[in-house]
């Protein structure tokens, strides 16, 4: 693969490109509509943010928002947090995401057993009445929760539309996700209605969920219902229960309920690694105009794409995929693993359904390139114009895999945000070139800075990611936070009245950004500091090397060890050798002073449930502290990973350095 640097130059959109943009249009239409006239991205942008009612309106009026009562005006308070938009409106997402009543298809989904099917628009609209109809009878009304416990099907989607319809509020979980951690989830929420599944297929096996849902169940007292969907089939239907069939038993009239702009939505989770997982409620109307703009300009989607994501239920990326029907697309759902049969199996999704815009991760690429598949070559992906990558900061490697490997051209759009705006805050432009290790852009109404030590914007350093004005889609409120106290320590602790998001970023002179990871993990040695993207981005370049984690246990005033633990690939084991071709090129290409103290050959990388590197809580307990106070197991995918750590912090604690042993090196 090409050697490459940190902002190379890999894509430029062709004349034709941006000249077919929907962003090129939307800037048509406010130069005839509103008199504004913009050279350039960065001067949208800029007037975006500066402007923010008058940009925020302009959305509005060029998405052709349906509302059933006015508003009387864009952004009444600008308190963060506390904003207050549209005020007076009234709405419904649900109306938006359905505003197509035709034959264009609206789904189309696979699974690893191959079958699966599509369903149009006017198909999509009959069964999400049905199923609103189904559940009022059982008892669920405006404002009252409906949980799903479902893997990425159909039927998940249906109901999801079906609970917004009525004003209703959605929770979603994944049945990957176990007992524990639905329950920490969904015992939040107080859900009326319950949607479960008996199964679901994963990696080539058949996963039964019957006693895990009865569980759940039984730890939410307030639920009138149980609905169970039957994905693996021939399963008893669990006493009391009600079948998914029932609810889509008779035609019903497609109804809307009209709700304020910021009437609760959904409830989203963070990975909860320290405690329960914050409940983020976000609103009808802030999803609404957020996604219309980051799906149409950001993505640049219409209703001619095939909008794919690979995401399970759990993940705020499959909320985000069902938007794709605000701006009228087929949305692509995938159940089941993306390595299995083989690494190719995604790929194949892409050519066999013509998907035009692939979503995914950063580590699937990067799992991608290790793994040697060629998607270019073996694949017909004429069709795909966009490739979408989040969940840890994209390396400058794997940009050049997706060039050299995948498709010359194709926008490759890393992008960051997250669960808590349920967006991107920084991401893809398809107007403005792509360099490697970089998001594109600061998107489109969201103030987004790179504060230095003093609190102020910096460009060309590494600094904190703030948003220094309010975005429509950031929480209306925590549940469970009555007095706010955990809302405002979340996000505003650091910097009164400005969102801090916790990662580090740079913004560089072309106003493209850099993230370099969470900035509660920083790796802060002799005073220079770098975040854990870059460390792994050198570390797993290594062929030997499946997956790592880096460690600074610093703590204030006093710097610790810098351990670097590995997870090595089958057939390799961790030597000498190896650690010290590992050193040797974090001292060239990082600093010497970022050289491991020790390096540990692990029997595992613990991750959340959303796939992340479980940083911090490790850290915290290589500084002494308890795993009960630091990270919660139901969190995460293999919580027995932490075993390991715990048992070397006692091995530490009990002696006065790392000692030599053949996985650990302290040379």
């Amino acid at each position: 693969m090409t050697q490459i640097r940190e902002g190379d130059l890999l894509w430029s959109p062709s004349d034709e490109r941006k000249a077919q943009a929907n962003i090129t249009r939307y800037m048509a239409w406010l130069r005839e509509s509103r008199g504004l006239d913009f050279d350039s991205y960065d001067e949208l942008w800029r007037w975006s943010v500066d402007d923010l009612e008058a940009f925020w309106a302009s959305i509005w009026d060029y998405f052709g928002v349906r509302a059933h009562r006015p508003y009387k005006r864009v952004l009444a308070d600008r308190s963060m947090p506390g904003a207050k938009w549209f005020t007076g409106a009234e709405l419904n997402y649900a109306e938006h995401a359905l505003a197509r009543r035709d034959e264009h298809v609206a789904l189309l989904w696979r699974n690893e057993d191959g079958p699966g099917g599509e369903m149009r628009y006017d198909e999509l609209c009959r069964a999400v009445a049905s199923v609103a109809a189904g559940l009022r009878r059982l008892g669920v009304g405006r404002g009252d929760r409906v949980a799903a416990y479902l893997p990425n099907i159909p039927e998940a989607v249906i109901a999801f539309l079906a609970t917004a319809s009525i004003g209703a509020v959605w929770s979603s979980c994944s049945p990957d996700f176990g007992e524990r951690s639905v329950v920490d989830r969904f015992q939040q929420i107080e859900p009326t209605v319950l949607i479960t599944v008996d199964g679901y297929r994963y990696g080539g096996r058949e996963f039964d969920r019957a006693a895990v849902s009865e569980d759940v169940r039984r730890s939410l007292p307030g639920l009138k219902a149980m609905v169970v969907v039957g994905n693996l089939g021939g399963r008893a239907l669990p006493a009391g229960a009600v079948r998914w069939e029932e609810l889509l038993g008779e035609d019903a009239e497609l109804f809307f309920e009209p709700v304020p702009f910021g009437h609760p939505l959904w409830v989203l989770y963070s990975s909860g690694t320290t405690g329960l997982p914050k409940a983020i409620v976000q609103s009808h109307g802030g999803i609404l105009v957020e996604h219309f703009k980051t799906l149409a300009f950001h993505f640049d989607l219409t209703e001619d794409d095939r909008f794919f994501w690979f995401s399970t239920t759990g993940w705020m990326m499959w909320n985000v995929l069902v938007s794709g029907l605000l701006v009228g697309a087929t949305c692509v759902l995938y159940d089941g693993s993306p390595g299995h049969p083989d690494m190719n199996v995604l790929w194949r999704l892409a050519q066999d359904t013509g998907i035009t815009y692939f979503g995914t991760s950063a580590p699937f690429l990067a799992a991608c390139a290790k793994s040697g598949v060629e998607p270019g070559r073996d694949f017909d992906l004429s069709a795909l114009r966009g490739i979408g990558s989040t969940a840890s900061p994209l390396p400058p490697e794997s940009f050049t895999w997706v060039y050299e490997h995948v498709k010359r051209d194709v926008v490759l759009g890393s992008a960051s945000g997250g669960t808590d705006v349920c967006t991107a805050q920084a991401g893809p432009c398809p107007i403005l070139p792509v360099h490697a290790g970089e998001l594109q852009c600061r998107e489109l109404g969201v103030a987004l800075e790179s504060f230095d030590e003093a609190g102020q914007p910096a460009v060309g350093r590494v600094g904190e990611l703030v948003v220094t004005a309010p975005m429509p889609s950031m929480p209306i409120f925590l549940l469970g936070d009555a007095d706010g106290s955990k809302h405002h320590e979340s996000y505003f602790g650091m910097y009164p009245g400005i969102w801090r998001h916790g990662d580090w970023m740079k913004v560089t002179e072309r106003g493209s950004c850099v993230i370099y990871g969470r900035s509660d993990s920083t790796l802060n040695r002799g005073g220079v500091r770098m975040g854990t993207s870059e460390f792994y981005s050198v570390v797993e370049e290594f062929p030997e090397v499946a997956d790592s984690l880096v460690v600074d246990t610093s703590a204030l005033g006093e710097e610790g060890q810098l351990l670097l633990f590995l997870l090595m690939r089958e057939g390799f084991s961790l030597d000498e050798a190896l650690i010290s071709q590992i050193k040797d090129r974090i001292r060239s290409a990082l600093s010497p002073r970022h050289v491991p103290s020790a390096v540990y050959a692990a029997p595992a990388v613990p991750r959340t449930l959303n796939g992340k590197k479980v940083e911090v809580p490790v850290k915290r307990i290589l500084q002494g502290a308890s795993m009960e106070y630091v990270a919660a197991e139901a969190s995460m995918v293999n919580p027995e990973a932490m075993s390991y750590f715990v048992g070397l912090a006692n091995e530490l604690r009990g002696a006065s350095q790392v000692v030599g042993r053949r996985d650990v090196s302290d040379v």
